[in-house]
């Protein structure tokens, strides 16, 4: 008999992927139950659909009846107001989380946090036993979140927590749009300092290995927090530098200087003139990747994509897609560049 999986913010990108992932690879194993604020049409033929607010808890009760796993990917952007935020993590992780075991019997809970609760890296690889550092309302609200998963673990209960990097792939634009759309029209490419320092990525696809890994192995394996990653990767001017190669253009990085470029995005910020935000890019410049071997150990996981490969395969993506993105805050949209459309024309 297949098992029931709600899967929360369905139709983000990293809910659209998984859906597909476990379709592809899980058909006869899991009947899957979509949840978001909004459902494609394309799901709702195929699968058990659900309009809704995971802080409603008569919402999250309906569709939680016979659910055996939640995957809990449903969250806010950082981009948000704080006390939007905040209420969209914590409170309503904690309504899935009191649905889920005080209200049903869900047999395990997959919760995906962030890699940004380690906050600006002091010092790379960085393990999950490393002390997490808030720094802004998203990685507080994520923080808090695990501290509640966590409690209910201490209850008995099943709850694996997943701490991925930056992910990429098929659905995700955001920052990387504006690389994407840069080196399709044969632009060099800005870049804060040398780029000399090795930053960690990872494709969507492995996230979503991951998290079924999650859902299938032992309970005694996976009731745990894990960081999730990518295994091979460069220095971040190499795998840039990669997009870059593959549009055909023969253009380069450019390297910047760190301190100065700083200010001026510090200030850009301020003013609402840039999409980037500090937590961003005070770390482009550093060294910034995670041990991933508890993982291999406990869950099995086997990164199948590096940097480079995912940085060239959300690229084709992107060029295929670009004629049907929409403009906007959240990861599957094409970021508003504020200035830097006009800085552009520089390089």
């Amino acid at each position: 008999m297949r098992k029931k999986v709600l899967i929360t913010g369905s139709n983000g990108v990293l809910g659209r992927n998984l859906v597909e992932y476990l379709t592809s690879q899980y058909r006869n194993e899991y009947e899957l139950v979509l949840f978001d604020k909004v459902q494609r049409e394309t799901d709702k033929q195929k699968y058990e659909t659900y309009e809704g607010d995971i802080r409603d808890a008569e919402q999250v009760a309906a569709v939680m009846a016979g659910v055996d796993i939640v995957v809990h990917t449903a969250s806010a952007s950082p981009s948000y107001p704080e006390e939007e935020i905040y209420d969209i993590i914590i409170n309503g992780t904690k309504q899935m989380l009191e649905q889920a075991f005080g209200a049903h019997h869900v047999e395990r809970f997959v919760y995906i946090s962030s890699t940004s609760v380690y906050g600006v890296p002091e010092k790379s690889p960085i393990f999950e036993h490393d002390e997490v550092k808030p720094y802004d309302p998203y990685n507080k609200g994520k923080i808090k979140a695990e501290e509640l998963c966590a409690s209910w673990r201490k209850k008995g209960k099943c709850v694996t927590i997943l701490r991925p990097r930056s992910f990429l792939g098929p659905q995700r634009l955001g920052t990387f749009g504006i690389l994407y759309e840069w080196a399709n029209e044969g632009r060099h490419f800005p870049m804060l300092g040398q780029g000399a320092n090795r930053y960690q990525l990872l494709d969507v696809e492995d996230l979503c290995q991951a998290i079924a890994l999650s859902m299938s192995q032992s309970k005694e394996q996976v009731n745990d927090l894990f960081n999730i990653g990518a295994k091979h990767f460069t220095t971040l001017k190499e795998d840039y530098q990669s997009v870059l190669t593959a549009a055909g253009h023969g253009k380069r990085i450019i390297s910047l200087p760190a301190k100065p470029m700083m200010v001026v995005l510090g200030i850009l910020e301020k003013l609402k003139l840039s999409p980037f935000y500090k937590r961003l890019y005070l770390k482009l410049n550093r060294n910034y990747y995670v041990s991933i071997q508890k993982a291999e150990r406990k869950l099995g996981y086997k990164p199948k994509y590096s940097n480079q490969d995912s940085l060239v395969r959300n690229y084709y993506w992107y060029l295929d897609n670009r004629d049907n993105q929409q403009s906007g805050h959240s990861n599957n949209a094409v970021w508003n560049q504020g200035l830097l459309k006009f800085a552009k024309y520089f390089f």
